[in-house]
């Protein structure tokens, strides 16, 4: 019997489709005056985000990490020289393989001094609708808060264990194993049980205005309707996660606690603490420009633009068979 592994995921027309995306890209932000920059893929520091875990390696006998996102290398050249920055690269995340995960996939990230995450969202709608010959999907924008509200009935930002639970068993959602008291593991099932399935299937959405405590390294406001919130968006297809973008944090004593607080979270998960990047909390001490930046997942778009169901589709080699 013949071993077919060897061929390629993706079709030709896919691979030209990429190809077609990267210089749509490179010219979009060359006309916008953004610059293009390269940083490292293998570092000292790693993710201290407990949902994302660092592929692991050694340099000379000491540890090293294969990035999960060039997020902190680029904030330091902002911190140096204050320019629109973005970078296409691949990145590599462990424990993620599936019809829509690989453990290494291509990344678009980009740095905007002087905007907030609105006037980010303007530029990655306009940069979407550019890969589009003829018109684009549309396009929405709804609060973290309002999306709640439509379909689960209450306020994210106001709400506890309990009453996520009450509302699942309205729904008729199953309420997995070990899903205890943390608010914010219920509130991201219920956004992929409940919120998700109500968005367009054939539209992108911004959802903006996320809970303070998933702030991740976006900055904090208070909105109009009074809540704390993290200045942060994602943008969807339909359910499928496409990009993720904060209203930048600035101050390094805050960065060093969120630092601090995620490898307490880590330990009591029982995962291996993350090694801190102490150059990017010397670049925040520097200081950095109030910006937005972005991350939006080039594989996944690229399913979107092709009408592909699994990333394996938009590859050239998956982790299935490099």
């Amino acid at each position: 019997m013949q071993n077919n592994d060897w061929r390629p995921g993706a079709t030709l027309d896919i691979l030209k489709l990429r190809a077609r995306v990267l210089q749509n890209t490179r010219a979009f932000f060359l006309a916008r005056g953004v610059l293009e920059v390269e940083t490292p893929i293998v570092s000292a520091a790693c993710s201290s985000d407990r949902h994302i875990q660092s592929l692991r390696s050694k340099l000379k006998g000491q540890p090293a990490f294969l990035h999960t996102s060039p997020e902190f290398a680029m904030k330091r050249l902002l911190a140096c020289y204050g320019e629109p920055i973005y970078q296409v690269c691949k990145v590599f995340r462990d424990d993620e393989l599936g019809p829509l995960h690989n453990p290494e996939f291509s990344m678009l990230e980009w740095y905007r001094p002087g905007f907030d995450m609105f006037a980010l969202m303007d530029e990655v709608q306009a940069l979407v609708a550019s890969f589009y010959d003829q018109q684009a999907p549309g396009f929405s924008r709804i609060s973290y808060r309002e999306a709640f509200e439509r379909t689960a009935g209450f306020n994210p930002h106001a709400v506890n264990a309990a009453e996520c639970r009450q509302c699942a068993q309205a729904h008729n959602i199953e309420c997995p194993v070990g899903l205890g008291d943390e608010v914010d593991e219920w509130l991201d099932w219920l956004l992929t049980q409940l919120v998700l399935p109500a968005l367009s299937p054939t539209a992108y959405t911004f959802i903006y205005e996320y809970p303070a405590s998933q702030c991740a390294l976006a900055k904090l406001a208070v909105n109009a309707q009074g809540d704390t919130v993290a200045q942060r968006f994602e943008l969807l297809y339909g359910e499928l996660e496409l990009a993720n973008g904060y209203f930048e944090l600035q101050d390094v004593s805050e960065q060093r606690r969120r630092f601090d607080a995620d490898n307490a979270a880590r330990r009591e998960s029982g995962l291996t603490p993350a090694v801190n990047d102490t150059h990017l909390l010397a670049a925040l001490e520097h200081g950095l420009p109030e910006c937005s930046g972005v991350a939006l997942g080039l594989d996944r778009l690229l399913m979107v633009l092709s009408d592909s169901h699994q990333i394996h589709d938009v590859l050239s080699f998956s982790w299935r068979n490099a």
